[in-house]
């Protein structure tokens, strides 16, 4: 039967006039205001992180059935560059730093202290971590019960952990939000200059010819202003001090900025940590990271009015950017998990799978994982369906069960606190 018959069977058609109707509603409830090109910007930085950690993430199956962390960017370096479109936090701490104005805007106007603002933010943000956290405390015991290897659960737990950290670093930036506005209104988008150049101090430091005798903590020094930088430039952009005019400079001069880190002064390449470089640009967040922050930003306020004519004209497009957005902590914080459900049950096999727990350093790797993507996506939209009940207000948690879970969540991290120390 031809592909087109297929379409004029019954179940397929009401199958798609379901789907038109879907769609239908979520564009009729969509307030006229709402920011589209916000929402698309935001949906685009986090898909790119679970998108990312798939690609540029791999896992060997030591002889013993081990699966142990590896990285195809240590055999293909040719792949760096794809780590500078797929590295996109600093547009997503540019939409969170905008999208921050705005809130604590209008909730101030309703009378709703900043306060309660913050404590409101900071709650919305922690309930699907402590959720994620309280779900690892039980299921690690109960793969270890199952014959799961000890060093494939270590393995787990730097995986599940590995983006939970940003979340930890977006509460800190999201609690300065009164004073960064405060720092808006007075010096405008040139507020982010003295954390480029913070950044750019503590890099002298531990990269110069003098580098031996820095502590080794200095690094660390960054996590601040590093990614403070481009939260700061959303919440510029939202109090009106950062235009189109701005926007070409911080395109222009962080592409021009990237060129010169990378060819005079070597910086690494890749915008993710290498295993057996001594150097790495993501943490903590060196310049390069700023100046792709920087390019990535301008470039986002610039294409700002087109990105929104086509949300608007592509009923399906934005039906899918609102799905993502109201799933967005689910996203983030379960889909190292999704990868796991496929790598744990693939490593307890007789042989290492390809493109799952084989070593990252051939082609046929490179063409396996890609194949194994969409059954990856698949997996996390399984497991979203579960927990994304973490990401809702827990009106129906009661007291005992929200002390389980918090204590749940403690014990998780304190083994992984062991586990990554």
């Amino acid at each position: 039967m031809a592909f087109p018959d297929l379409l004029t069977r019954p179940a397929a058609r009401e199958r798609l006039r379901r789907a038109a109707a879907r769609i239908e509603r979520v564009q009729q409830r969509t307030p006229a205001h709402r920011d589209r090109a916000v929402d698309g910007l935001r949906a685009l930085a986090l898909l790119s992180v679970p998108v990312g950690h798939w690609l540029l993430g791999g896992l060997t199956r030591d002889p013993g059935g081990a699966l142990h962390n590896a990285s195809p960017l240590a055999a293909f370096g040719f792949l760096a560059p794809a780590s500078w479109l797929l590295q996109m936090l600093g547009i997503f701490f540019l939409v969170g730093g905008y999208s921050s104005v705005l809130s604590l805007r209008r909730s101030t106007e309703r009378g709703v202290s900043t306060g309660a603002w913050l404590r409101g933010r900071l709650t919305r943000l922690g309930r699907p971590v402590l959720g994620v956290a309280a779900v690892w405390a039980v299921l690690l015991p109960v793969l270890y019960a199952a014959g799961v290897p000890t060093a494939t659960l270590r393995t787990a737990v730097v995986l599940v952990v590995q983006p939970l950290w940003f979340v930890g670093i977006y509460l800190l930036v999201t609690a300065l939000t009164p004073w960064c506005m405060r720092a808006a209104r007075t010096f405008g988008a040139w507020m982010a200059v003295p954390l480029l150049g913070t950044v750019a101090v503590v890099d002298l430091l531990r990269y110069a010819p003098w580098a031996d005798t820095m502590p080794s903590w200095l690094g660390m020094l960054n996590l601040g202003p590093g990614w403070l930088f481009a939260y700061q430039l959303g919440v510029c952009w939202g109090e009106g001090r950062l235009g189109r005019r701005g926007a070409r400079l911080m395109l222009l001069g962080g592409a021009a900025l990237f060129a010169v880190l990378l060819l005079a002064f070597h910086y690494p390449a890749s915008m993710v940590g290498v295993p057996g470089t001594q150097r790495t640009n993501s943490h903590p967040p060196s310049l390069l990271v700023l100046a792709l922050a920087s390019a990535q930003c301008g470039a986002a306020i610039l294409l700002r009015d087109w990105l929104d004519a086509l949300l608007r004209r592509r009923q399906a497009l934005w039906a899918a950017v609102a799905a993502v957005n109201l799933s967005a902590m689910t996203i983030f914080c379960w889909h190292q998990t999704a990868l796991l459900t496929l790598a744990v049950p693939g490593s307890l096999l007789g042989s290492p799978v390809p493109g799952l727990t084989t070593s990252p350093d051939t082609a046929t790797w490179l063409l396996t994982r890609l194949a194994w993507l969409p059954l990856i996506a698949v997996a996390l939209l399984g497991i979203g369906l579960l927990t994304h009940r973490f990401e809702r207000p827990w009106t129906n948690i009661r007291g005992p069960r929200r002390a389980a879970a918090a204590s749940l969540a403690a014990v998780f991290a304190c083994y992984a606190l062991t586990v990554i120390l």
